[in-house]
């Protein structure tokens, strides 16, 4: 395994403990291929404790290096040899491209290496026939998530995570000063990283390899930049892959673009590099779960493979594990770069996969194109309602920004429906959003008052400021107070308006979306105070803390922290719980304090149950636990609602609030009828969510049959099918895992070469 990347670590422990929880032996190689070859002590058992405290780690445990000697055919025999005399026959494979291409090779030769060994007696026929196959599967570890067919590598969520706090530390100062900004992030041959860095950031330009600039970019970026300084910027930043190149494949400096913008413009201009600070850090948590995920589906398909199957990686695609073979993807990975040499840029992004094609087309939009001259006359107001969330102000920017490319007037709504009741409504205009992407909370304000009571006041108001069509930005109240408003249109015309839904809440329990913005911000923000909990534990040992998360009645906020900080267990309200399974778990923490690792992690949702509160989990571990452990508890509050929003919710806001607006412009033509806009068919209001692998438009009305309104959350949830990993990664036995949407091989090459797939 060459390359480390943040995350790998999650990755071995999983595949350990659910190897172990199947019965097989598992074994670490320490220090990659070169352990392979070399043998002896870099073979050894993996124990169940052996990968406790591994999660909060970056890099990798086990040792990575890049390793000549697994190039040559000697070195590989003497692999072969290793493996054949400890009967190990299932390799699982954490790497780069570099890494999966040398297994896939390691395996076609496995029997030809075989022979050979045979021969020069080193091994016996019987134990030849013993190892007669090699079962390979790869995840991909990699941070410039290079690999064609994955969606996101293990290790590309943190190091983003890294970038944006350099990339937020170095606006301030910027924009004291007035500067302009270079910063070069790593991807030599892949844009990933500073493509969506630029998304996140709102970046005024980037270099990426696959799409270099046209042949007088030099005069195109000294105007972008001046255009925004005279737009009130105050500062400029342009991000830079390592391997950025213009149409001649010339690489572009980060010296020559900081002469030319300090030479010709005269501004004040800095360069950074960022180098290996991608690469380290603590991982993410998408890294972590991610990480968790890959290694129990890589069990799987270990424990499935036969001779015939070919080597595969396990991947996520949207939030679906799906499994790919290894050759078809190092293929078309390779089949970029050709088209890259050959000058082919725009089969290069297509051959990226769907997410990179959307991240390019997003970036595009924000940030190249003017306003036109001639505006539509359409009004567009945006509301936020319910709680405050990271992410939200990333959603409103990207509305606002891609609405006034559109021609339309954009109107800010104050405080909520109070707000739209109120007449706190005004334009809003693009500097005003400006450097809104990293900002927490809500800037417009937000209450979780539903409009039902101040319908009539609404309607007049929606009259009065001319009001075309409605983005409601939030939670759960966001998805009732649509559906109120499309209930009224009945009585009020005014209502009769295309409205769009963006869920944006920590508790992620809005119907019609897998994900919500903000829940990623707040799972890191419980991870990270999980891990030091967890180290204060593992100082004063035989302690049990128990953590209360936010989330009402909805479980995902601590059934996630719960795989990503490696809990004992995480009590939720949709998983109802009994007397039986306390004094399971209490027996479980009390097993637990005769091994090495003697500390327990509970989680418990706020509203999990009337009756087993907090205090009373509290009280009876306390009670239990005597003379074995002693209890802590903490209630995490509202620091998971503030903070500074992670990569993802800053790209997922930036995403969402931009397609709803060319959403809306699409209904808008089709609704508008003799000189008025009249919507009033039930797909004319929608919530705009995340299904299994795309941003697809969903009616309010139709939703309505899979919420359960009582309790606030849609009846059916897609992570709850992740709560048995939590269970076996704890030590549980006779965990019922549901395989009915087993993995199975896809192929991205189709018949005619082209890729299907991608990135969200």
């Amino acid at each position: 395994l060459p390359l480390c990347a943040a995350g790998m670590n999650a990755a071995v422990r999983a595949t350990v403990r659910v190897g172990i929880y199947t019965g097989a032996k598992v074994y670490f190689v320490h220090e990659g291929y070169q352990g392979l070859v070399d043998g002896g002590d870099n073979i050894k058992p993996a124990t169940w404790e052996s990968v406790s405290m591994m999660l909060q780690l970056g890099g990798t445990v086990i040792g990575s290096a890049r390793c000549m000697d697994f190039k040559e055919k000697w070195g590989r025999l003497k692999a072969a040899c290793n493996l054949v005399k400890l009967g190990i026959t299932n390799l699982c494979v954490i790497g780069g491209d570099g890494s999966l291409t040398g297994a896939n090779q390691f395996r076609t030769e496995w029997s030809e290496l075989l022979a050979d060994l045979t021969k020069q007696g080193k091994i016996t026929a019987e134990e030849a026939k013993r190892s007669s196959h090699l079962n390979i599967v790869g995840m991909v570890g990699s941070i410039d998530n290079d690999f064609c067919g994955t969606d996101m590598t293990i290790g590309t969520d943190s190091a983003l995570h890294r970038i944006i706090e350099v990339v937020d530390a170095i606006t301030t100062t910027a924009q004291s000063h007035q500067r302009t900004f270079i910063l070069e992030v790593m991807g030599r041959h892949c844009g990933y990283l500073a493509l969506v860095t630029a998304l996140a950031c709102g970046a005024d330009w980037v270099f990426i390899p696959e799409m270099p600039p046209e042949d007088n970019w030099e005069e195109h970026l000294c105007k972008r930049l001046i255009a925004q300084r005279e737009r009130g910027s105050r500062l400029n930043v342009i991000i830079m892959a390592e391997g950025a190149q213009d149409r001649k494949q010339k690489p572009i400096t980060c010296d020559q673009v900081k002469n030319l913008v300090s030479k010709k413009l005269g501004f004040d201009t800095r360069s950074t590099v960022l180098g290996h600070v991608q690469r380290g850090g603590t991982p993410s948590a998408f890294d972590r779960i991610l990480g968790s995920r890959m290694g129990v589906e890589a069990v799987m398909a270990l424990l499935e493979a036969t001779p015939e199957t070919p080597a595969c990686v396990v991947s996520l695609s949207g939030n679906m594990a799906i499994r790919l073979p290894l050759m078809e993807c190092v293929q078309v990975t390779k089949d970029v770069t050709v088209a890259m040499a050959e000058g082919r840029f725009e089969d290069a992004v297509n051959l990226r996969g769907k997410s990179f094609q959307n991240n390019w087309n997003t970036y595009k939009m924000l940030a190249h194109v003017t306003p036109p001259e001639v505006k539509s006359n359409i009004n567009i107001a945006i509301v936020n309602v319910g709680a405050p969330c990271a992410g939200m102000n990333a959603a409103v920017r990207s509305a606002v920004r891609a609405g006034l490319i559109q021609g339309h007037q954009m109107l800010a709504v104050y405080d909520g429906f109070d707000g739209l009741a109120n007449g706190q409504i005004e334009p809003i205009t693009w500097a005003q959003v400006g450097g809104w992407t990293g900002k927490g909370g809500s800037n417009l304000g937000t209450k979780r008052h539903l409009p039902s009571k101040n319908i009539e006041q609404i309607s007049l108001n929606i009259a009065k400021f001319n009001i075309h069509s409605l983005i409601i930005i939030g939670g759960f109240e966001a998805y009732q107070g649509g559906l109120e408003l499309v209930t009224a249109r009945e009585k009020y015309e005014e209502l009769c308006i295309p409205m769009v839904v963006i869920p944006a809440t920590v508790s992620n329990n809005v119907p019609g979306s897998d994900f919500s913005i903000g829940a990623d911000t707040a799972l890191n923000t419980i991870t990270t105070t999980c891990d030091r909990i967890k180290q204060s534990a593992a100082g004063t040992k035989r302690r049990v803390f128990i953590i209360e998360t936010m989330g009402g009645y909805c479980g995902y906020l601590a059934t996630m922290a719960g795989l990503s900080s490696g809990a004992d267990a995480a009590y939720i309200y949709e998983e109802p719980f009994h007397i039986r399974d306390l004094e399971l778990n209490v027996k479980h923490l009390i097993e637990k304090m005769k091994t090495s690792v003697k500390r327990g992690l509970i989680l418990r949702n706020s509203n999990a149950n009337d009756n087993y509160t907090t205090q009373f989990l509290y009280n009876l571990y306390s009670e239990e636990g005597k003379g074995t452990f002693d209890c802590r508890m903490n209630i995490l509050g509202h620091m998971q609602q503030g903070g500074t929003p992670t990569p993802f919710d800053r790209n997922f806001g930036t995403k969402m609030g931009s397609k709803s607006v060319l959403w809306l412009t699409d209904k808008l033509k089709e609704c508008y009828r003799h000189g008025r806009i009249f919507a009033n068919t039930p797909d004319s209001a929608c919530v705009l969510g995340m299904k299994r692998r795309s941003l697809i438009f969903q009616p309010l009305a139709s939703l309505k049959e899979d919420t359960d309104f009582e309790h606030r959350i849609p009846k059916t949830e897609w992570w709850l099918k992740l709560r048995p990993i939590l269970k076996i990664l704890a030590r549980y036995e006779a965990v019922e895992i549901d395989t009915s949407e087993v993995a199975t091989m896809e192929h991205i090459i189709k018949k005619t070469g082209e890729i299907k797939g991608g990135k969200m």
